[in-house]
């Protein structure tokens, strides 16, 4: 009788689990090995747990809301799990209420909901962490509630062709009365209307990103801290583009009123330009406040005043 190999019975053993994980679906609960057919249903799996869903690479028009639990929604392979168009309650692709999340390598397009709100998260309360990842061609990024005990992070991430003003302005990346907010390494291009970060944190580190307004339409500031906030605005590329809804300002600090100290808020080695051709004039920092925020040393084109009081 001919032996057959422990190698390749493992091997066989391997290829049958992977296809019937396959087959059960493409969403796949790394801590229990179980796959679902439904996002939903894989939140529901994880329930009140700390987890992680893979997501095979696929399309999918799927939406799911996180009611507990700590999850990772993570993409097996990087910008191939895609959720497309269809959006919870009315709100985003995801809807975020757990106690944390995170999210990594995920794409989000295409969502629209009547309260011209639609967007890639709705994020209710708890920490949020997103790597990795694209959100475009929508009514926002990412919009939050208030949360002032839970902090934000976005990294190495693509906010493009967001924002509208149709109804009630929405934007790229809109954060609410949470406890801070830290952007880096990520890029936000080609908006569609609104700011591209529009934030009430009253701590923020926005370092390291590019905001590319060239191809934008419709579009006011790169960073509105509405309500003022301390932290660092270091290390960023600004490009402002022709057709702006508002040009007068690339940052601003606390025009719907200062809730927030902003007093040291740094502002320092970034560079503000316009597209190439455009003559016309604009403030890098208009503060709103009588708060001291330190602007040191950036690079600014012509045309461009430091600061001014509004």
């Amino acid at each position: 009788m001919k032996m057959i190999s422990t190698a390749l019975l493992l091997s066989a053993a391997i290829t049958v689990t992977a296809f019937a994980q396959s087959a059960g679906g493409p969403f796949t609960v790394s801590e229990t090995g179980q796959s679902f057919r439904s996002l939903a249903d894989a939140y529901r799996a994880v329930g009140d747990a700390r987890g992680t869903i893979m997501v095979a690479p696929g399309t999918y028009r799927e939406c799911a809301v996180q009611e507990q639990g700590d999850v990772t929604l993570r993409a097996a392979r990087p910008g191939t799990a895609i959720l497309d168009g269809v959006a919870c309650e009315g709100k985003a692709a995801l809807v975020l209420r757990g106690q944390g999340a995170t999210i990594d390598g995920i794409v989000f397009q295409n969502i629209r909901v009547p309260d011209g709100n639609g967007a890639g998260i709705r994020l209710e309360q708890g920490n949020l962490s997103i790597v990795n990842s694209l959100f475009r061609n929508s009514e926002q990024g990412v919009l939050t509630g208030n949360d002032p005990r839970a902090s934000i992070i976005v990294d190495r991430s693509t906010f493009r062709r967001l924002g509208t003003c149709e109804q009630d302005c929405a934007h790229s990346l809109y954060i609410g009365q949470y406890g801070s907010l830290t952007v880096t390494r990520s890029r936000f291009d080609q908006g569609t209307g609104g700011h591209y970060i529009k934030s009430r944190a009253p701590r923020v580190n926005i370092s390291g990103n590019s905001f590319d307004d060239s191809a934008g339409r419709q579009t006011n500031y790169m960073i509105d801290l509405s309500n003022g906030a301390t932290g660092t605005i270091r290390d960023n590329e600004m490009v402002q583009g022709r057709d702006k809804d508002n040009y007068s300002a690339f940052i601003t600090v606390a025009p719907e009123g200062r809730t927030n100290s902003s007093a040291g808020l740094v502002i320092e080695n970034n560079s503000a330009s316009f597209v190439p051709g455009l003559e016309r004039n604009s403030t890098f920092v208009a503060n709103f406040t009588n708060d001291a925020v330190r602007i040191g040393a950036n690079k600014l084109a012509q045309g461009i005043k430091v600061s001014d009081k509004r």
